[in-house]
């Protein structure tokens, strides 16, 4: 599967964005909360690599500055490719400067990087639902609008085993 560099939000705005997964769950829209393993956390994800090397990639996150947490304000929704759905956030220089140093530090060490996560290309989001039919975008669409605009802080970050869901925290925040 594939391993993400996940910037983790405040409890708060966790909350929130679990009370839309089950919201959206009671309509009959499968959301990260069932999704594969049903382990999911809401996250932000800063890269995505398709073959790594737990410890190397540990290393290279922990070689960063703590940057510490991070404001971020979603007032969109965003459909993607094969009907996933997303929180779309306010693209900072502050966020984008710190997907481009976490993609650099990664550069040295040989992972395979996802190519929707070169900066330039990558677009910011928190995905609500993965696997959204057509008839059911207006449901996503309702129940996100009432939650926007949502502002929160990513406090903490963790590098997230997309195939079990394991969570590893990282002692500071790229």
């Amino acid at each position: 599967m594939a391993l993400a560099v996940c910037l983790l939000f405040d409890s708060p705005t966790e909350r929130t964005l679990r009370r839309l997964w089950q919201r959206l769950e009671a309509d009959g829209v499968p959301t990260l909360a069932t999704h594969t393993h049903g382990r999911h956390v809401p996250h932000l994800s800063l890269a995505v690599l398709r073959s790594w090397d737990l410890d190397a990639v540990r290393a290279a996150m922990e070689s960063l500055p703590d940057a510490g947490p991070t404001p971020v304000r979603f007032d969109a929704v965003a459909a993607f490719r094969r009907g996933r759905m997303h929180l779309v956030p306010a693209v900072t220089s502050t966020l984008a400067t710190r997907q481009e140093r976490v993609v650099a530090a990664l550069d040295a060490t040989d992972e395979d990087l996802h190519r929707h996560y070169v900066p330039g290309v990558w677009s910011p989001h928190v995905t609500v639902a993965p696997r959204v039919r057509l008839d059911q975008t207006p449901l996503v669409l309702e129940a996100a609008y009432e939650i926007l605009p949502l502002t929160g802080t990513l406090t903490r970050a963790a590098l997230v085993d997309a195939g079990t869901g394991t969570v590893h925290p990282l002692p500071t925040v790229p």
